[in-house]
């Protein structure tokens, strides 16, 4: 009997005293990826969520809040011009989905040179970014 619970005592020390396996890392998930990766980045650096002053390519002025949620409202002079839907695929590139019949989803190239944010549409046409407020 002695031997028996020397044997069993043995063997439960030796159980615990291997390491627990790594974990394999080439059966990872894509859920297993950082949430960062998933966070919206501007081309400023900084959250592509907040409010911004869009000056187009014939002076006009917009503002733009675009909400955590993924919607944006557009406003001149006070007034609600537009909304939609926005994600910013990378840095360089923010896509809006306006609300209307047929939406179209449109991207931009988004870059920030010599301090100037600057963002051009598919046809060329490049307009001034500024965010304000923070």
């Amino acid at each position: 009997m002695k031997k028996i619970l020397a044997l069993a005592a043995l063997a439960a020390l030796s159980a615990c005293s291997n390491p627990a396996p790594a974990p394999d890392t080439e059966t990872a998930t894509a859920s297993d990826a950082p949430a960062a990766a998933a966070t919206n980045i501007a081309a400023d650096g900084k959250s592509s969520v907040g409010n911004f002053k869009i000056t187009d390519k014939d002076g006009k002025v917009y503002m733009e809040e675009d909400k955590a949620d993924g919607t944006y409202v557009g406003s001149q002079d006070g007034k609600v011009v537009e909304t939609g839907k926005w994600v910013q695929k990378d840095p360089n590139t923010f896509c809006y989905t306006k609300d209307e019949k047929d939406p179209k989803e449109v991207c931009n190239t988004e870059k920030v040179e010599n301090g100037v944010w600057t963002s051009t549409n598919a046809k060329g046409e490049v307009s001034t970014v500024e965010r304000v407020g923070g």
